[in-house]
């Protein structure tokens, strides 16, 4: 067995990495360990991130089937954001929760996603204060006010805040209001009002009147507020240290499912946010949707607005070996059993440098490189055949494998482990593809 593990990882980010497969998700960190498939992307990837970095916009979108790898390929891209000291933000577009068409909540979803290199979810707080921090800072390394004179230092950082988002506030004045409220209340040590203000600030609802009062604010966030606030957002992002976002729109594709009044608004609402990414009213913004093809193809999607149709078109009709990754589309191409066995080899190294006691060594004698394969075909022959199925329950029964391994010294797989598929730990699209009856190792 040859180790493709990164020697460097440490015992934590392998440990994320393991028990998130365990569960059958998909990790939040640590993506690069076992990543397959992602060279022909990576030089791409980059330069979109440099175009943010240095004061550009992006948009661009990922379509495959189910299986492809699109949430996965979205959180490496974002682990590659937050080396680029990015804040990142992945917000689920679903009918109820988060309709594309209520940009409001999408704001709203953003700013409780918030995350960066240094903060997990949400990272909106430890944001503003390092913008604050940061504005103080400026207004120091001036030498018109000293430190020693409090009232003196806020009502410049006042100026200075008016200053910095004199753009946002001809659209969206609540924005700086929101902020100034929220230092005045923090410098007050009204934690209540401060928290409050910042939730206003963040799109949430229902925030208690006298905290809006207390900030100037009226009435909560609407549709049309939204992108101002998300160009407020970047501009106090970039000024504490964070050179722009991404913002990941993942499962677009439930917007075939709303209803026809609601999907259309959904669709131009995605056709609005495209043009003003491309108008440069956001810099720093990286704007990543998903999808199926279906939803890019089909008649209850992306075609459905011929504008919006136009703007992400791209000819796929050659060998995907062809495609162009500069385009606004990155086709997924979906697994093939090699890649599948290249993915399962990479997990297992990785579980391998982790192994307790002699659990390294009984995982290279019994899981080899023809074991791996051997369990790619009787999960994906399980799943009707259909390999592109397969990654999910494939890596979490190898997890399952590999800890039985590890831990029980009489075990062998080969021998004690029956493969078996359950309704129960299916998801819809596994339960269609599934056969019914249980598939024996050695039978494949």
């Amino acid at each position: 067995m040859t180790s493709s593990a990164e020697p460097t990882a440490s015992p934590a980010r392998r440990r994320e990495v393991i028990d998130a497969l365990r569960r059958g998700a998909v990790p939040a960190t640590g993506l690069d360990l076992f990543a397959v498939g992602m060279d022909r992307i990576t030089a791409a990837i980059g330069d979109d991130l440099t175009t943010v970095t240095t004061g550009g916009a992006v948009f661009k979108a990922i379509r495959g089937e189910y299986g492809s790898g699109k949430t996965f390929t979205t959180r490496w891209i974002a682990e590659r954001a937050k080396r680029a000291n990015l804040a990142v933000a992945e917000v689920q577009i679903s009918e109820n929760e988060t309709p594309l068409h209520r940009l409001e909540t999408v704001y709203r979803r953003l700013t409780e996603r918030l995350a960066t290199a240094a903060f997990p979810p949400s990272a909106l707080r430890a944001v503003v204060d390092g913008w604050f921090y940061a504005l103080e800072e400026d207004v120091l390394a001036g030498g018109d006010v000293s430190a020693d004179d409090p009232a003196a230092l806020d009502t410049a950082v006042g100026l200075l805040l008016e200053q910095r988002l004199a753009v946002v506030s001809r659209t969206a004045p609540a924005f700086a209001a929101a902020l100034r409220g929220y230092r005045t209340a923090t410098l007050a040590g009204e934690t209540a009002t401060a928290d409050a203000v910042l939730a206003w600030l963040g799109g949430q609802p229902h925030v208690a009147a006298a905290a809006r009062r207390a900030a100037g604010v009226r009435g909560d966030l609407d549709h049309f507020a939204a992108l101002s606030f998300l160009q407020g957002l970047l501009a106090v992002l970039r000024d504490s240290g964070h050179p722009g976002l991404l913002l990941v729109l993942d499962e677009v594709e439930t917007l075939q499912r709303v209803r026809s009044d609601a999907r259309d608004k959904a669709l131009n609402a995605l056709r609005q946010l495209i043009d003003e990414v491309h108008s440069g009213r956001f810099p720093g913004l990286y704007l990543l949707i998903t999808g199926t093809p279906a939803f890019y193809d089909g008649p209850q999607g992306v075609q459905r607005l011929a504008p919006l149709a136009q703007r992400l078109a791209v000819d796929f009709t050659a060998d995907p070996k062809f495609d162009n990754p500069r385009a606004v589309q990155i086709r997924l191409p979906g697994f093939t059993h090699e890649s599948l066995v290249e993915l399962g080899t990479r997990v297992r190294d990785l579980y391998a440098v982790g192994a307790t006691g002699t659990g390294a060594d009984r995982i290279a004698g019994l899981v080899d490189d023809e074991f791996v394969a051997q369990f790619a075909r009787a999960v994906a022959g399980g799943l009707g055949g259909r390999v592109g199925v397969a990654p999910r329950l494939f890596l979490k029964k190898l997890v399952d494998v590999l800890d039985r391994v590890d831990q029980v010294p009489d075990f062998r797989p080969r021998e004690h482990y029956p493969l078996t598929l359950n309704d129960t730990e299916l998801t819809d699209v596994e339960r269609n593809a599934a056969r019914a009856d249980d598939i024996a190792l050695d039978d494949c």
